[in-house]
């Protein structure tokens, strides 16, 4: 049994969840999550929690994350990117009318916080239905915008009608749906045609594997050393061992008071918990009007 996150390049074709089947055979283990879905025609990171680690899929989930994607202006389609119906296409006029600069400016304003419509073909529930379910079906319902935040942006090749930007962004937010926005504000339409996830949390494009060299590194038995522990995507939280006679009390996810820890400096907010022996128990979060420690996720014990 693997234990831990490791960093899969998710290919072309391929669903997020297609990648966690592929992985649980791979593997040959049940317990494994995704950290985000990918569209099928996007590639890149794509963090998968394994074991123990799947308890850590709703913290990876809100990290930010980085994207390089392809913005084709001029056209739109029903699924915000190159794969759906053309909905509108802009007159050859209109795009040779466009300029740099211009172009920049539309680009540049969406950097900060926005709201944002989420699209038709996405896996967001409206009313206990997904929203791709009902847009396959040929219907279209009104969703409320969203606040997401664009904490950069910028055009890395510009040859209109295509741009290449490069976005770091909050979670949930929808990149083909930024460029349906671009698009838009630039009057033309515009729609995603590649996505490339570069970055999630502290996962990067670099250290990310394919399915198919995951199996390899399997059969090599050298697969653990590219599997990240826990406790180590909690890098800067300090680490904490209890008193030995409290042990069980923490194993069991109770709260526990500073002083039944080995002194720390200070007492931090938050905190790795291991046993007197070095075993990791978890994270746990001060709450000072109670003078306890709280558990926040714990990782021993069982599957």
């Amino acid at each position: 049994m693997y234990d831990g996150v490791i960093n899969v390049y998710k290919e072309k074709g391929f669903t997020s969840h297609d990648v966690v089947a592929k992985l649980r055979g791979i593997l040959k283990q049940k317990k494994i999550g995704h950290t985000g879905t990918l569209d099928p025609d996007a590639e890149g990171v794509l963090p998968v929690c394994l074991g123990k680690g799947t308890r850590l899929c709703d913290v990876l989930t809100d990290r930010t994350k980085s994207y390089r994607a392809v913005l084709l202006l001029g056209l739109e389609t029903d699924t915000q990117d190159g794969g759906g119906q053309v909905l509108a296409r802009c007159g050859q006029e209109e795009l040779a009318a466009l300029d740099e600069e211009r172009v920049r400016e539309a680009v540049m304003s969406f950097a900060g916080p926005y709201d944002q419509i989420p699209p038709m073909y996405s896996a967001l529930k409206v009313n206990g239905q997904k929203l791709c379910d009902l847009a396959r079906a040929g219907k279209t319902v009104e969703r409320k915008a969203r606040p997401v935040e664009i904490f950069s942006i910028k055009i890395e090749k510009a040859e209109l009608p295509r741009l290449t930007i490069a976005v770091e962004c909050s979670k949930g937010t929808y990149i083909r749906t930024l460029c349906h926005d671009i698009g838009r504000k630039l009057g033309v339409g515009g729609c995603m045609e590649a996505l490339l996830r570069t970055r999630s949390g502290s996962f990067t494009l670099d250290t990310a594997l394919t399915l198919s060299r995951i199996e390899e590194l399997r059969d090599e038995g050298a697969l653990e050393k590219y599997i990240v522990p826990v406790e180590e995507m909690f890098p800067d939280w300090p680490k904490v061992r209890m008193k030995k006679e409290f042990d069980r009390l923490a194993e069991n996810g109770n709260p526990f008071r500073p002083e039944q820890a080995v002194a720390a400096e200070g007492i931090p907010d938050r905190i790795r918990l291991y046993t007197s022996e070095g075993r990791f128990i978890g994270t746990y979060g001060y709450r000072q009007e109670k003078d306890r420690y709280q558990p926040i996720k714990i990782f021993a014990g069982g599957q």
